[in-house]
């Protein structure tokens, strides 16, 4: 999922980076191997990184201080400490990346912060944001919905950094693609809005996607104000939620894009019959 939305971006070079953290008896006996190691190599941490010794090991893993990089490197490996199972595992998502055309590279050396983690964990990383380059990260954690009093249920998700991801599209003059609404409202009087937000929703369960404009205040902009914004938003029409529309419970579409298509006042209580007229057949 998170490879198609960088295709879809238009964002290159980026790589996945994959490994597995194993299974909590595993990944128990590697921690306790790292503490042992760091331990006998105290004096070259850092204080950040002997302030995490005895809490999170592993973040040690993931420490940018060039001066300990030799050090981490030759620390015990966590695949070392994992069975066969946990292993197989690992191999069978890589043959599905590789069925789908994913590229990726393993990283011994990738985890992830909190505890509850699991089996694979991965990131998209980039060279081109300095040493914000991780503009995509997650993975599995089997346990987490049973830690938190659910029943058990499998899990995997992931996060992105909106920042990083605007940043690196900036970097390479990417442009995000531009999805427009169907429609615009325009709401002159926030009292309005109960019966304004009702047709809005039933609109969205036709498919139809509609904006509103929020106000911080509670207040609505002007009608020229909102029309402005309506246009900026690239939307097919504007539905004018004035106070002789709602009047006679009705809306008034307005076409933005096509000067030749007539205005039109539709009921309200008719909109399944016109809602489908909004979407874009393109």
């Amino acid at each position: 999922m998170a490879h198609a939305l960088w295709k879809e971006l238009g964002i290159a070079g980026v790589e996945l980076q994959m490994n597995s953290l194993g299974q909590p008896e595993e990944r128990k006996q590697h921690r306790a191997a790292l503490i042992a190691y760091f331990e006998a190599h105290a004096d070259q941490l850092d204080a950040e990184s002997q302030r995490r010794l005895h809490l999170n090991p592993l973040r040690l893993l993931d420490s940018k201080n060039p001066q300990m990089q030799a050090l981490i490197e030759a620390a015990p490996r966590l695949m070392d400490f994992q069975g066969e199972k946990s292993k197989a595992h690992l191999d069978a998502v890589l043959a599905i990346l590789q069925a789908n055309g994913v590229p990726y590279v393993i990283n011994p050396r990738l985890v992830r912060g909190m505890d509850y983690y699991n089996l694979t964990v991965f990131e998209f990383v980039t060279t081109e944001l300095g040493s914000q380059g991780t503009i995509c990260g997650g993975g599995r954690y089997d346990y987490l919905i049973e830690e938190v009093g659910g029943k058990p249920a499998p899990a995997v998700g992931w996060a992105f950094g909106v920042e990083r991801v605007l940043e690196l599209l900036k970097a390479q003059e990417a442009s995000a693609p531009s999805v427009a609404p169907d429609a615009f409202a325009i709401v002159t009087d926030a009292a309005a809005l109960p019966t304004v937000c009702a047709c809005l929703e039933q609109l969205r369960s036709k498919g139809v996607a509609v904006q509103l404009h929020a106000s911080l205040d509670g207040s609505m902009a002007s009608m020229k104000s909102q029309f402005k914004r309506a246009d900026a938003s690239g939307a097919r029409y504007a539905l004018v939620f004035g106070p002789d529309e709602l009047a006679q419970g009705s809306v008034t579409v307005k076409a933005l894009r096509d000067a030749g298509v007539a205005q039109r006042t539709l009921a309200l209580a008719d909109w399944s019959d016109w809602a489908d007229t909004l979407q874009s057949k393109a």
